[in-house]
């Protein structure tokens, strides 16, 4: 099996670690998966690694350190960029609702200009004589999310970290979605996956089942917190969290997560009309 190349981009953040990886898959037809942010000398180093043989430009979803530097790597090679779809296909009406009411929008580097020269529904299936990659449709951080399988490996984006648990912030980020791509994901048998953000992880089902514990347990927390009363997201961070106030936006998104996921298992219920801004009571 031909292994994939890694290229890091120079992005380091607190929410992409020490930067994209940026994959390359192929000898004469390269795919390039994720091709980071509009980086000039980042793409320079993609197109020297593929020795200007790109044929295809995948992205896992259109958020900017993904997909800002896939138009300009487009127009250099002449490959097309293949995607779910643009920035804000796949929401649930729920988070469309949610979308609405225009208080949650640009937190995480939504990509609104991102658009694919063709689309990619969950099973589609892309062939070259030096690759095969199959579209996995793993919403949960993104609802235009996808993973692509090739042979035993899973490059899966965001979906998974290793280093890190992916961020979940409506009104991208929904957490029932992400519980269901964690079991497909395990349901795969992939042997590797290769995630966007940090190193390979090599023992795929102890990682899946971290993660969904960690989501459980956050979910516990915040059940036995609206035992004291109701509340909304930003209290019920307040009471959860012990961080810096620039980052309680953030986990305020997350807790929202977990309660729209509660909402839908009728295990909370938004006082009023359902709203980020929503008091929520335990039933």
């Amino acid at each position: 099996m031909q292994e994939p190349l890694s290229i890091l981009a120079p992005n380091p953040s607190p929410l992409t670690g020490q930067g994209t990886n940026t994959f390359l898959l192929g000898r004469r037809h390269v795919a390039v998966i994720d091709p980071g942010p509009d980086h000039a000398g980042h793409r320079a180093a993609i197109l020297e690694a593929s020795g200007g043989r790109i044929t295809h430009i995948f992205v896992t979803h259109a958020h900017l350190d993904h997909s800002e530097g896939a138009r300009a790597l487009s127009q250099q090679t002449g490959a097309p960029i293949l995607a779910f779809g643009d920035a804000l296909a796949g929401r649930s009406a729920v988070m469309q609702r949610l979308a609405a009411e225009g208080v949650l929008e640009g937190g995480e580097g939504l990509d609104r200009g991102f658009r694919p020269d063709m689309t990619l529904s969950d099973g589609a299936v892309v062939e070259t004589p030096d690759w095969t990659l199959c579209a996995i449709h793993t919403p949960g951080h993104a609802a235009n999310h996808l993973s692509f399988a090739f042979e035993d490996l899973l490059f899966c984006g965001d979906i998974v970290l290793g280093w890190s648990t992916t961020l979940i912030s409506p009104p991208d980020g929904d957490l029932g979605d992400y519980f269901r791509s964690l079991d497909r994901i395990g349901a795969l048998g992939a042997s590797r996956l290769l995630p966007a953000h940090g190193a390979a992880i090599d023992s795929p089902a102890p990682r899946l089942a971290e993660l969904a514990a960690h989501r459980r347990e956050r979910t516990a927390q915040i059940l036995a917190a609206l035992r004291d009363g109701p509340a909304d997201a930003a209290t019920l961070a307040a009471r959860i969290y012990d961080i810096p106030a620039a980052l309680m936006p953030a986990a305020t998104r997350n807790v929202l997560a977990h309660l729209v996921a509660l909402d839908a298992l009728g295990a909370v219920r938004a006082e009023g009309d359902f709203s980020s801004r929503a008091r929520f009571s335990a039933m």
